[in-house]
């Protein structure tokens, strides 16, 4: 059975978005856990929302504060290799 495609457009109705972007959340925090676990990586999220007084951090905020320290004790050179800004993705 094959999943319909959904359409990618600002969802109008509130308890709709609400219910949408909890559960893509969800399934954004899973991805990240997924991708530590198989590829033994750190990796981290920090998620803000509309809903939400605080952002919503994984694996934990000492273990985003790890991740963050690790990358920014990198030479600015490694830090900057990899990193994609929209204008240059576009060119």
């Amino acid at each position: 059975m094959t999943r319909k495609k959904v359409k990618l457009a600002y969802i109008t109705n509130d308890s709709i978005r609400k219910a949408t972007f909890k559960k893509r959340k969800k399934g954004l925090i899973k991805k990240v856990s997924e991708l530590s676990t198989l590829c033994g990586i750190d990796a981290c999220a920090i998620l803000y929302g509309p809903y939400d007084s605080q952002p919503e951090v994984w694996p934990s905020p000492l273990g985003v504060q790890r991740v963050v320290a690790h990358f920014k004790k990198m030479p600015e050179m490694e830090q900057s290799k990899k990193m994609v800004n929209q204008e240059s993705f576009l060119k």
